[in-house]
């Protein structure tokens, strides 16, 4: 009788009431009423009863430990099981509590006996899975794997396969329509003597059980996906592997990934069962699904394991020879090399070490072997696919020195390192052969005129980025204050202006979010070339949903200091990246060098400037001769100013731009810390736009004390932006200051803006730096940069 699927469930995907309902629902939901389950025991069920037979030992010590794991079955069954069922599981737990008792009572208890004690895990297992399904209204029974299969002893227990076979048969034939919940981990030799079939014995009993029963499919449910190109606990960017072929999985289980078994996958060579591996935790997601004859390679995979046992040895007999004995033990070198005169060196995990010594030994007249050296200093790394070679260069590339070379038997490439250099191979390894053409979409918030110019810049940058990087930056979202255009294609750069014109659509963040989310990309980089508060309020909810960030807005680095911890806290959490030198300096390189200098183990001791271009160009046309009401006015005709010009003259732009700066620097500093004094007077601040205008006259004979009394002392007025740290105290301050006319900032290009920094390595000499502080290109200049930066920190190997 034949049967379609066989579940497998393990420790963790049964370690406590919630978890078995989730079982139950999956085999309600994803399965069929004649299903065969296979289960692990309960959470760390075997690890106690091991730790019974230890404590148990000529001791009297274990009754309160088994009390502890039977109150832990006991919880169970009450929370899962209505009174009629529970009453039944309660009166049998009562039975095998009496027994073991008895087996830990003895003095010394023989092998068999330990192994009983050890199988009572998977026993409540399938007996309280069986009751709960039996619970949700569908036939179930449980069946202890003893009375199926059949094993000769030995080191590992050996499947006696045809009488197992009939037995299973037999099995199938008295259970029609009902689901059988069959304990893994567990056989029994000819006298029905408990044995135990070792690690990752569950999963073998599955499979096992499968190709005797002649099941279409396993799947083992687990607590991961499936097997991803790379270990996602250490490469960000590992994906999950959608199929792969039983041979690349089986090289993959031997070079130690920690989702397969190699043993595992033995029962299902020359069948047509599959094996899928998947998540009890999010059935709802993809799985990979590993074909037992499937004739097309799958992507590339890296793995490594952190320590291994190299065997170096001189043999008089052929290389094959030796192979032919470890396949004879049954057991398989993760790799070898052949060198010359005679030596060979073998790599082994560190779990076979022993054994290989054994197999060493036994053979040592046969194949007359001397000179047995071992290393335990070294790790490895591996690529696993069918199509190795084509990785072979790309591989040995990335190999120093200190490296083994490749061993390439056809289906893999591996090498050995010292155990240092294990996680940083590995993932170059990722990056270069396996990690997949990343696809890195941007988010233009803001398409005004610095938009426009960043487009421009983008279209001619973009080749160069791409060929540089060897990734994809495609121009995904495009989004003014009220129309946004998100889109899964590349938007055409030419065209850009009439497609949003014609398809972008009233938007709101939670919409926004939400279409960004469904986008088919490996990164998202939202640009925000704005002066939008409410966008950057937005900035935690980008970071939450890994979206990196570049600003020209300046009012994030300026908010407030909770806030801006908030945002470097989610940074430092995740590997996010947020850069926004557009925002002071425009395209100057401010924030570059200053932390050049901090990272060099410079003390920065001051930093001054004129950061506005508006400023700049008023002072250094402000002579005295015409007022200085009719300036502003002039500047504001050219477009020079803010619509309102009191958003220039407040200095409140200036003085957001210092605080970013001392930010950066290390200051944790509010903007109110910052002393502004102001060139609107109080009176002028909240009257409408129109009579401000009309008033500007009201600044003229200050401006103009000012401009005399600073020139009889031989200097001129120039709006200024300072940070000094003066004897363990910070003085920040943004206001006119009158400097002498050989100053750095009294003879500026008018609109430039200047940084003059001092510090230890630059005391007596500050560092300037001076040129464009505004203006469309340079600002997408800026941002453009820091795009660059952050798709090169991303794929940084």
């Amino acid at each position: 009788m034949t049967r379609c699927h066989l579940h497998k469930f393990g420790g963790s995907s049964l370690a406590d009431a919630d978890c078995y309902r989730r079982v139950a629902h999956i085999l309600l939901t994803h399965g069929h009423s004649d299903d065969l389950i296979v289960v692990s025991a309960a959470g760390k069920s075997t690890n106690f009863l091991y730790k019974l037979l230890e404590l148990s030992d000529g001791k009297q010590l274990w009754q309160e430990e088994l009390q502890v794991l039977i109150s832990y079955q006991q919880n169970l069954i009450e929370q899962l099981l209505s009174n009629e069922q529970a009453r039944s599981l309660r009166e049998r737990l009562s039975t095998d509590k009496s027994q073991l008792t008895s087996l830990l009572s003895l003095e010394k208890l023989n092998d068999y006996q330990s192994n009983q004690v050890v199988s009572f895990g998977e026993r409540w297992s399938s007996r309280l899975l069986a009751a709960l399904l039996r619970e949700s209204g569908v036939a179930a029974a449980d069946i202890d794997a003893r009375t199926l299969l059949v094993a000769d002893e030995g080191a590992v227990p050996q499947i006696r396969l045809q009488e197992s076979k009939d037995k299973v048969q037999q099995m199938l034939a008295a259970h029609p329509n009902e689901r059988l919940v069959i304990t893994g981990f567990i056989c029994a030799n000819e006298q029905g003597d408990t044995l135990l079939l070792g690690r990752n014995g569950s999963d073998f009993s599955a499979t096992l059980l499968a190709s005797l029963a002649n099941i279409e499919r396993v799947t083992i449910w687990t607590d991961v996906e499936g097997v991803f190109n790379a270990d996602p606990n250490r490469i960000n960017d590992a994906k999950l592997l959608k199929s792969m072929s039983l041979t690349e999985a089986n090289r993959l289980a031997h070079l130690g990934s920690p989702v397969l078994h190699n043993r595992t996958l033995q029962p299902l060579f020359d069948t047509e069962v599959s094996l899928a591996v998947r998540s009890s935790y999010a059935p709802h997601t993809d799985f990979t699904l590993i074909a037992p004859k499937s004739s097309s390679a799958s992507a590339p995979v890296v793995t490594s394991l952190p320590s291994v046992s190299l065997f170096n040895v001189t043999l008089k007999a052929e290389l094959p020879q030796l192979l032919s004995c470890f396949a004879e033990a049954g057991l398989t070198p993760l790799a070898y090399w052949s060198l010359a005169h005679g030596r060979a060196e073998l790599a082994f995990t560190h779990e076979n070490q022993k054994q290989a010594l054994a197999i060493f030994e036994a053979n040592n007249d046969y194949l007359h072997i001397e000179g047995l050296q071992i290393r335990d200093d070294l790790g490895l790394v591996a690529l696993v696919s069918a199509d190795a070679g084509l990785y072979r260069r790309g591989f040995a590339r990335l190999l120093n020195r200190d490296a083994h070379p490749l061993c390439n038997d056809g289906l893999s490439l591996v090498t050995l390192v010292p155990k240092g250099q294990v996680n940083l191979l590995t993932q170059k390894v990722h990056r270069r052969c396996a990690g997949p053409r990343k696809r890195i979409g941007v988010l233009l918030l803001g398409i005004g005129n610095i938009g426009e110019a960043w487009i421009d810049l983008f279209k001619r940058a973009r080749p160069v980025l791409n060929k540089e990087l060897e990734v994809s930056v495609e121009l995904i979202g495009l989004v003014s204050s009220k129309k946004a255009l998100i889109s899964d294609d590349d938007i055409a750069l030419d065209t850009w202006q009439d497609q949003f014109e014609q398809t972008a659509t009233d938007w709101e963040y939670a919409s926004l979010f939400d279409q960004l989310q469904q986008l088919d990309c490996d990164e998202i980089i939202a640009l925000d070339i704005s002066a939008s508060a409410d966008l950057t309020l937005q900035y935690p909810e980008f970071f939450a949903r890994g979206i990196h960030v570049v600003s020209a807005n300046k009012l994030a680095g300026s908010g407030p200091l909770t806030f801006y911890r908030e945002l470097k806290q989610q940074l430092g959490n995740r590997r996010l990246f947020w850069r926004y030198n557009a925002s002071c300096g425009a395209g100057l390189p401010v924030q570059h060098v200053l932390n050049d200098l901090h990272n060099s183990g410079d003390n920065i001791e001051a930093v001054g400037g004129i950061f506005s271009g508006t400023l700049c160009w008023l002072f250094e046309h402000f002579d005295g001769k015409k007022p200085f009401s009719e300036l502003v006015l002039e500047a504001k005709g050219l477009g020079i100013t803010e619509p309102d010009p009191r958003d220039d003259l407040s200095g409140r732009d200036m003085q957001r731009k210092l605080l970013i700066l001392a930010r950066e620097i290390g200051h944790d500093i509010e903007l109110d810390e910052i002393v502004l004094n102001s060139l609107v007077p109080e009176h002028l601040v909240d009257i409408p736009l129109p009579q401000f205008i009309e008033r500007l006259s009201e600044l003229d004979v200050e401006m103009q004390q000012q401009y005399q009394a600073a020139g009889e002392q031989g200097k001129v007025l120039r709006y200024v932006a300072s940070l000094d740290w003066l004897e363990g105290g910070l003085k920040a301050e943004v206001g006119i200051q009158w400097v002498d006319r050989t100053h750095p900032y009294a003879n500026l290009t008018p609109g430039d803006n200047v940084f003059v920094i001092r510090s230890a390595f630059y005391q007596d000499n500050p560092l300037i730096i001076r040129g464009p502080g505004a203006g469309r290109e340079v600002t997408a200049a800026a941002v453009q940069s820091d795009l660059a930066q952050i798709c090169r920190d991303l794929l940084q190997e």
